[in-house]
């Protein structure tokens, strides 16, 4: 896959998704913003998970850790092309060693992300209100 089918097929979503690791929780608006691009998607809770778990948390997990990383907002362009970046080499043995340490890199997220999923499955109508 090439930069820009990436970008095409992911870039409203990883960038919605974004602020699940600003240094601040997610506002009401933030969370209706990333329902409505999610279900915009035709994409599965599973397939969701992997895509916060493989595709994003490497990228964004460096943020977090990072003393001069972004706390308020990101530059969606500088964080569009570490994106691309991550995941045009996201294959194989680097798929992989992702996957096995995808429980350290969305530890401080995965209670915002669990949030979201229950929003997500509400708004289709999968769980009770």
């Amino acid at each position: 896959m090439d930069a820009q089918t990436l970008v095409d097929e992911r870039g409203d979503l990883w960038l919605a998704l974004a602020p699940l690791w600003l240094d601040r929780e997610p506002s009401e608006r933030d969370y209706r913003h990333m329902v409505e691009v999610i279900q915009s998607h035709d994409l599965t809770l599973e397939e969701l998970e992997w895509i916060f778990r493989l595709e994003l948390a490497p990228v964004l997990s460096r943020h977090q850790l990072s003393v001069a990383g972004a706390w308020q907002r990101f530059d969606d362009y500088q964080l569009m092309k570490q994106l691309v970046a991550h995941n045009l080499r996201l294959s194989g043995w680097r798929r992989r060693v992702w996957a096995l340490f995808s429980g350290l890199t969305t530890l401080m997220t995965r209670h915002r992300w669990t949030e979201l999923v229950e929003r997500v499955a509400v708004a289709r109508g999968q769980l009770p209100q």
